[in-house]
């Protein structure tokens, strides 16, 4: 269960602002990866007793969904490419908004984001997908997402696996290709979503 499925009412006039909690694990995160966000930590860049954030969490799991969500809402280029962007470039932005917060990844691998923010962004994803008649919107949203999600978590090894060479003797095409390849880690992003496109743009609907 995740925090959007239980989110305690507010009982006390003084109990701790949620937005506040949400942006404290942001950096939290930001800063020092997943090992980094505790409930002790947040309360204490808060100044208040760990207690205090009970009256609002379940577990230290309500931070990571908090997190999540408020750092794609908190992202200017995501949002503005929410009301301006096609499905393209959205996604293009959706990998930027990663590789700025590593630990999302990681997150998502383990918590389903459902949070305001990604369904905004899912729904949209959705709709910019029927609007160009995409016979399977909900799949090629997933296979776009998980595309995005994958090359952002690798990101971090693109340059060693660039510059590493291939052993000729054991797979010499490959060897010459990788010698020869100049294309950066972001076109290959680029390239990839646009295969992805076109292969469910001409795919058939299921019979």
């Amino acid at each position: 269960m995740g925090y959007w499925d239980h989110r305690k009412p507010v009982r006390r006039a003084r109990a701790v602002d949620v937005e506040a909690i949400a942006r404290e694990s942001v950096e939290l995160l930001d800063a020092g990866g997943l090992r980094a966000l505790t409930i002790r930590a947040v309360a204490a860049r808060l100044g208040v007793a760990p207690a205090s954030l009970y009256s609002r969490l379940e577990s230290v799991d309500d931070l990571f969904d908090l997190a999540l969500d408020r750092a794609l809402s908190d992202d200017e280029h995501v949002q503005r490419g929410m009301r301006e962007m096609g499905i393209h470039d959205l996604m293009l932005a959706l990998h930027h908004h990663l590789l700025r917060h590593p630990w999302a990844c990681q997150v998502i691998g383990f918590r389903a984001p459902r949070g305001p923010g990604y369904l905004r962004l899912s729904e949209r994803m959705c709709s910019l997908l029927t609007d160009a008649n995409v016979p399977n919107p909900l799949s090629t949203s997933y296979a776009l997402s998980n595309f995005v999600i994958g090359s952002a978590t690798t990101a971090p090894v693109s340059d060693d696996e660039r510059f590493r060479p291939v052993d000729p003797s054991i797979a010499p095409l490959y060897a010459q290709l990788h010698a020869e390849h100049v294309v950066s880690a972001h076109q290959i992003v680029a390239v990839g979503l646009a295969a992805l496109l076109q292969s469910d743009l001409t795919a058939q609907p299921d019979a």
